[in-house]
């Protein structure tokens, strides 16, 4: 006697009723977005026009649920007729397995979202302790960072950097735009750590040195942190490159202090003060406004702290050691033997496991919540 098929559970609810709300923003958007009025307003056209994409993805996906539940119906009357008894069979078990993956999915669609996830960001990149070893593996974390900016086609813009003598960098600041920036690479902040033997060691020992890394987000124009000109000392000095050498001859690099926090920017990358200013007031805007974030998820934190960590500089989260070839990464007891191809820039693994991780606990807390 054949098996008798598999039988879908039906949709939970609450997520049903979440999904309904979704059509009838979808609904809203649209109409909002054929308005001249918002049309004429660039920046509520561009929220919008964001949430829109959001949305209707999410909408086409409960489409999609909804014409395999029909198929699945139309199935389980299919096989009250014994000639098509095992054609409905087949069905029923496909349709199940179809449902059972689309609620999946619009499970982690709705999952609550980080508005920052899509915004450029500054990353930031500073030796720790190790001497010269700890500034030359900034200049090797600088270099897998960019690496990896360029496979997915985003564009990085120098923005200070302070290089050390026998190279790498005592302190580096880059800005990074493209396609969820801040989303793919937030969870970079923190301790890194590495181990291996420095090409100054003559007697092949290994040393252990770190540098930390900060992964801000780049505010929105209307979000902006609003800077008052009275809190801030502006400096300007002659820029120079590595070991000395004058870039130019005037002083265009610019070094902006917010005096009520002590928090400095500075830039002189670019020829011309005036852009230097710019770039260095968006780098003190970012860390201000980050400030104000970490503050804010120190008090939510004290209750329960993320799976992720905290984000906190002093974490340290991974470790790299070349002798193994092996990464790990502590917050998730993630653990590759793949570190070649991950210091050339090939992130991925890394980044999908920590995406996976916190999405998970997300997922766990809808579940209690909903019990």
């Amino acid at each position: 006697m054949a098996a008798p098929p598999l039988a879908a559970l039906p949709m939970k609810p609450a997520l049903r009723q979440q999904l309904d709300r979704y059509v009838r923003r979808l609904a809203e958007l649209d109409s909002l977005l054929s308005d001249p009025a918002v049309m004429r307003d660039g920046g509520a056209f561009r929220t919008l026009s964001r949430e829109h994409v959001e949305v209707a993805g999410i909408v086409e996906r409960r489409q999609r649920h909804a014409r395999r539940e029909q198929d699945l119906d139309a199935a389980r009357e299919m096989a009250a007729d014994p000639e098509m008894a095992g054609l409905a069979a087949e069905e029923i078990a496909t349709a199940t397995v179809d449902l059972e993956r689309l609620e999946a999915e619009l499970q982690r669609l709705l999952l609550p979202r980080d508005p920052d996830d899509v915004r450029p960001a500054f990353l930031e990149i500073r030796a720790g302790t190790g001497g010269d070893e700890s500034a030359l593996f900034a200049g090797d974390l600088l270099r897998m960072y960019t690496r990896y900016a360029e496979r997915r086609g985003w564009k990085v813009e120098l923005m200070s950097a302070s290089d050390s003598e026998l190279g790498g960098y005592k302190e580096v600041v880059v800005r990074i735009d493209g396609g969820a920036v801040f989303g793919h690479l937030k969870y970079e902040s923190g301790g890194h750590r590495v181990q291996r033997v420095p090409a100054t060691e003559t007697q092949g020992r290994i040393h252990t040195s770190a540098c930390t890394v900060a992964v801000l987000a780049e505010p929105d124009e209307a979000e902006e942190i609003q800077l008052n000109p009275a809190e801030l000392r502006i400096d300007t000095f002659r820029a120079s490159g590595a070991g000395g050498q004058h870039v130019n001859k005037t002083d265009s690099a610019v070094r902006v202090t917010h005096l009520p926090t002590g928090l400095v920017a500075e830039c002189q990358d670019d020829r011309s003060q005036h852009r230097n200013k710019a770039k260095a007031l968006a780098v003190l805007a970012a860390r201000l406004r980050d400030k104000d974030k970490l503050e804010r998820q120190a008090k939510e934190a004290a209750a329960r702290r993320s799976l992720i960590g905290s984000g906190d500089r002093s974490d340290r989260i991974r470790t790299y050691n070349f002798p193994q070839g092996r990464l790990t990464d502590h917050r998730i007891n993630l653990t590759l033997y793949q570190l070649g191809s991950i210091m050339d820039g090939e992130l991925d693994p890394v980044v999908d496991a920590l995406v996976a991780a916190r999405e998970a606990e997300l997922l766990a807390d809808l579940e209690i919540g909903d019990r």
